[in-house]
Formats: C-alpha cells, structure tokens, sequence
C-alpha cells in the first residue's frame, strides 16, 4: 500500500452489517454487566452500617434483615414498560442534609408520582465514567477497544434507567433521590434530555451542623473540623450549583426553609415545574408513611420525616459553630453569600412561617412522645432519635 494512503472501507453485506451490529449490541450488554458486577463488587465490599437493603415493594420499612428482602418482581425494563430514556424521570439531589429526603418524601405523597429510598449505585456508577473521562489515558483505552462514548452512554442509561423504574412500583413519573447525582447533572441530561432536576439549597451552617451532629459520613469531610466541613460544603454546592444553571430551565432550585416555610406555595411551584397535577396530598406526607411513603430504616433523615412539615430544624445550629469559624465564615464558604445566605448573621431570619406550619410544629412539641414513639419504629439506630419535648417549660424554652 502507497504511504500515506488510506484503504477504504468496503461495502458489507446484509449478514455482515448484521453481525457488526450484533457485535455492537454484545459490547454494551458486555459492558453493562461489568458495570453491574463492578458496582455490586464496590457495594457489598465497602458496605457499612449505613447502607440499607432494599426491597421493590412500597409500604413497608426496608431493614437489614435477611428474611425481610424481597425478592424481585420483575426481571429487567422491557420496551413496552413505557419508559426509556426519552422519559420525563425526576432526579432530587443536593449535599446530603439538605432537604433531599423531605422533597422525595412529599412527592412520594402523590399518587402520580413515586421516588422511593436512596439508590446509592447511581451516584457511583456516574463517578465511575468521570473517573474514566478525567484519565485521558484510559479514556483512549476505551475508544480503541471499540468502547466508544455512545457505547458507555447506552450501558449506563440503562443501568440507571433498570434501577430507577426496577426498585420500587411502576408510576406515570419515575423520581430518583441520591444527592450526590446533582454533580453530575449536565451529563444526566445528555442521557435523559427529558428529565426534571431538583436541586436542594440549605443554608451550608445548618448542613455540616447536622452532617457532624448526626454523624453523616461522607467522603473527605472530617466530621470532628467545623472548618473543614464548611470548606467541603462549599465546594460541593458549587459544582451542583453550576451543573443545575448549565441544565437550564430542566433545573429547578428549591430552598429548604423555604419549603419548610411555606410549603403549600414552594410544592405549587414545584409540581407546575414538574408538569404534574396539583394534589394536596403533598403537604400531609406524614399521613402516608408506610402506606404509600417507604422508608429505608438506615437513611439518617428516616426518623424526621416521619413527622409533618415543622420549623425545629431550622436554627438547631445557631450556637454550636467554634467562635474562629464564625469569625472567617464568610470567608470560609463564599458559597452562604452566593445563594443569598448572610454569613454573618446568627441566628438569621429565613422568614415568617404559614399558619399550617406553625400548626404542625406546635403538634410535633405538644404529642412528641406519640411523634418520638413513630420515629423510633423506622430506624435502626433509635438512639440517634431525638428525645421529645415532653414539659410545657422545656417547650417554652425551645421555642
């Protein structure tokens, strides 16, 4: 052959075009499986207390005993389920101890809609090709070994899209809560470009405040630094941040005090967003646990959702902050300013709440004991359930 030439590829046949086809079919069901066999190795090696089992049925409390996992009750997603990856699926994400589970929660309230507990694969699966993307090297590997980007974009669609619609019951809208997910946003969207994205927003003091004080372990916060925390947080909301504004109009921030705050106008706005009917199911989700609401007795937000809409979580934080990182907050996490927080405000004023609000957290205070009793049944752990108000003194003193 003449240097510098290049031979051309020759016309196929009908059973060659067929087989190349096949082929191509074999090396994303190949790689789909290492992807499945790659995760579920991760999984079951690095599992801690924390992770949960799940089961696909809705109404009853996941627990990590062996004789309570269900069994499957379908084999995989078939092209007449109805969803593919064209499908308007919802997607709730956001640093952990934001919001995430509420959200899920009052969704899951209504009946066009089903979120179900924490995955905990997607988040890791979606990392899993960032880390293949930022080796250029391995990427390369990839392409040459005929693992092209499209090839990796089916595999994973429809690993996400399998355990989405395969974990919990069939619905006209299929959501998936991993806060983590909100990183990789933008490339969601090349894979789903009809999805929603929720992307929850908590003021960053409360959030590490509840990750240390409910001992929430994440990877690279160092749960006994306040500073560090605040610096983690900082980085993470920012790259979620700016994934949600490069979604575009798919993307919708909601603020948790704002949604504890007036729950009835932010679910408004939510539903219309997510082109779903208005139903007023959404703000009574405390009515629908274990019913139509499943809980995962090992997620750390189970024991407070159990709970109606109320305003105790609000300022918990006001006060435990160490004195030199109040000092340098602003400093510290830019972020607070960014997204509309005064860093230097202790406590601060989210806002006045609604009548029903109001109602609803003067119930928690006035039945905490019978309200104590119902978180404890959900978790694991009970000793991390926080003790009810049980004096009219105390209650005084806490409000």
């Amino acid at each position: 052959m003449v240097e510098g030439s290049r031979k051309e590829p020759l016309p196929c046949t009908y059973s060659t075009c067929m087989n190349l086809r096949m082929m191509r079919k074999n090396r994303e069901f190949l790689l789909v499986l290492f992807l499945v066999a790659f995760i579920l190795f991760y999984f079951i090696t690095s599992r801690t207390s924390d992770d949960p089992y799940y089961s696909s049925r809705r109404g009853k409390f996941r627990s990590g005993d062996d004789d309570e996992i269900d069994r499957p009750r379908q084999l995989a997603v078939q092209a007449d389920d109805g969803y593919n990856r064209t499908s308007p699926f919802i997607f709730i994400g956001g640093v952990p101890r934001s919001g995430t589970t509420l959200m899920r929660a009052m969704l899951d309230a209504h009946p066009d809609v089903r979120c179900g507990e924490e995955t905990r694969v997607i988040p890791r699966i979606l990392n899993l090709r960032s880390q293949w993307k930022k080796s250029e090297k391995e990427w390369n590997r990839l392409q040459q070994a005929g693992v092209t980007g499209e090839v990796i974009n089916n595999a994973i669609s429809s690993f996400i899209m399998e355990v989405i619609v395969g974990h919990g019951d069939r619905a006209p809208r299929l959501c998936n809560k991993d806060p983590f997910t909100m990183k990789s946003a933008v490339y969601l969207k090349e894979l789903f470009p009809n999805a929603k994205y929720l992307l929850m927003i908590r003021d960053g003091r409360a959030t590490v405040n509840s990750i240390i004080s409910r001992k929430v372990t994440i990877t690279g916060f160092d749960l006994n630094d306040f500073r560090q925390c605040m610096t983690k947080w900082n980085a993470a909301i920012q790259i979620m941040v700016d994934q949600c504004e490069s979604v575009g109009a798919n993307c919708l921030k909601v603020y948790y005090e704002q949604l504890v705050l007036h729950p009835e106008a932010q679910m408004r706005r939510i539903t219309e967003f997510l082109d779903v009917p208005w139903d007023d199911r959404v703000l009574h989700h405390e009515q629908l646990i274990g019913k139509d609401i499943s809980l995962s007795n090992v997620e750390r937000s189970s024991d407070q959702v159990v709970k109606p809409v109320n305003l105790d979580a609000l300022s918990k934080w006001v006060g435990t902050i160490p004195e030199d990182v109040v000092r340098d907050m602003d400093s510290v996490a830019p972020m607070l300013r960014r997204l509309g927080y005064d860093p230097n405000a202790n406590p601060p004023n989210y806002g006045k709440p609604d009548e029903l609000v109001a109602k609803k957290t003067e119930d928690v205070h006035k039945n905490g004991v019978e309200w104590y009793k119902k978180a404890v049944q959900v978790v694991n752990d009970p000793e991390r359930v926080d003790k009810p108000i049980v004096d009219s003194e105390a209650a005084a003193g806490r409000d």
